[in-house]
């Protein structure tokens, strides 16, 4: 049995509870339900009471003894931050490409030329199980000491299913293994393979046929996303894909609207899409469908930002009442970035959002995004003891100081595994 743990003292403790049934929109995406020199106790990995820390003294005080204290004085304490897109799992890199956009080319001309999510793919194929997974451990690691406490992982570095179930079964052991927890995502809808190019149904076909149910056999995944953009998967296919995993119990995403207007969002709602994510281009029609149909829109400011082009209007969305989240989009082409800290100042200074919708769209709405609001993403009596602690004293410091690291400790399931900065081994 594992020893309570005390956190005194927060200068501002973000609580954000009473949304574990549906993610905050509006203005409640302000409120962060912050305790001024707040407390939370912990145990068995759960939290177990959150107030005042006079109040908390008070309540535990035969138990104090028997409780590990983390003085949080001066400190900012919020849930651990949640990023609830990621493609976690690759192997390679790509700077050659990051220079070629600076010499103006763009994304798709990258990938129509056999780099992009081709060029990973191969790298992908090439890989072992054990480079995988040591490459994407370290990546957690990075993750980590950003102070994010759980993330989704995508596959699609495959585009065969030998090489679609090697990722899938690297994140489902990193997610056994490590200490932050992996979510798992199928996305062989990422691209359509050279070799089928003249016969992208074909494809689909296989997709739908031979994929989506040995994913679902194996269990090796919750969420079922594509990649609806022009020249990869019409919104006609990506509706063919998304619904027959939704016959197999896999969960919709999809990526839309990223590059250009292709009725992404609109596909999202009609589906009944858990979120909808990029959304750089999406139409006015589209989002005003989401807001009704309660979508979650994963915005990724840093692929905006990597690829130079202009930022989803996140504003609009808040205002049109459409749940907003964050994530880095972490992969090797777009956003190779694992800093969730440093999207939320992006998102406040290129998106029209505050620093406390930032926050939000950190924590309770990407676990909204991710089916996991029950468990995480608050700071409220019955869920995970997951808990980032940053070493600011104003919640709004995390944007204002910004490309700074201000975490300073981590707790997951109860247990510190980041302290002062550094890895807990």
């Amino acid at each position: 049995m594992s020893r309570p743990l005390f956190i005194k003292n927060a200068s501002q403790l973000v609580t954000l509870g009473g949304n574990a049934k549906t993610p905050r929109i509006k203005a409640d995406m302000s409120d962060l339900r912050i305790i001024e020199n707040g407390g939370v106790w912990l145990e068995e990995g759960v939290v177990q009471a959150v107030g005042k820390t006079s109040d908390l003294l008070e309540k535990y005080t035969d138990r104090l003894s028997q409780a590990d204290t983390v003085d949080a004085s001066g400190l900012l304490v919020t849930p651990g931050l949640v990023d609830p897109h990621t493609h976690l799992v690759f192997a390679g890199s790509r700077e050659t490409e990051f220079n070629q956009r600076l010499e103006g080319a763009t994304y798709m001309d990258i990938m129509n030329q056999g780099g992009g999510i081709y060029a990973t793919t191969e790298a992908v194929k090439q890989a072992s199980h054990s480079q995988l997974f040591q490459e994407s451990w370290e990546r957690l690691n990075g993750f980590l000491l950003h102070g994010v406490t759980t993330v989704e992982a995508k596959s699609g570095y495959g585009l065969d299913w030998n090489t679609e179930r090697k990722q899938l079964e690297v994140a489902k052991e990193l997610h056994e293994k490590h200490p932050i927890d992996v979510v798992s995502t199928f996305m062989g809808a990422h691209a359509v393979p050279l070799h089928f190019k003249e016969n992208p149904e074909g494809f689909v076909d296989l997709i739908i046929k031979e994929m989506i149910p040995a994913v679902a056999q194996n269990k090796l995944a919750e969420f079922n996303d594509v990649f609806c953009e022009k020249g990869v998967f019409t919104p006609e296919q990506a509706k063919k894909i998304l619904e027959a995993g939704k016959k197999f119990g896999l969960q919709a995403k999809i990526h839309a609207d990223e590059i250009e207007p292709y009725e992404g969002a609109e596909l999202a709602s009609e589906i009944g899409a858990i979120s909808a994510d990029h959304l750089l281009e999406a139409s006015d029609n589209g989002m005003k469908k989401m807001a009704a149909a309660g979508v979650v829109a994963v915005l990724l400011p840093g692929t905006a930002y990597f690829l130079m082009k202009k930022f989803a209007d996140a504003r609009k969305m808040i205002d049109l009442g459409i749940p907003v989240a964050l994530s880095t989009d972490c992969n090797p082409g777009s956003s190779p970035t694992v800093s969730l800290p440093f999207m939320m100042n992006l998102a406040c200074m290129n998106m029209g959002m505050s620093p406390a919708e930032a926050i939000t769209a950190a924590t309770i709405n990407a676990a909204h995004a991710i089916d996991r609001s029950k468990e995480i993403g608050s700071i409220e009596v019955g869920k995970r003891a997951d808990i980032t602690i940053f070493d600011v004293d104003h919640f709004a410091k995390l944007q204002y100081y910004y490309g700074v690291n201000h975490t300073h400790t981590v707790i997951k399931k109860g247990k510190i595994v980041v302290r002062g900065g550094t890895l807990v081994e």
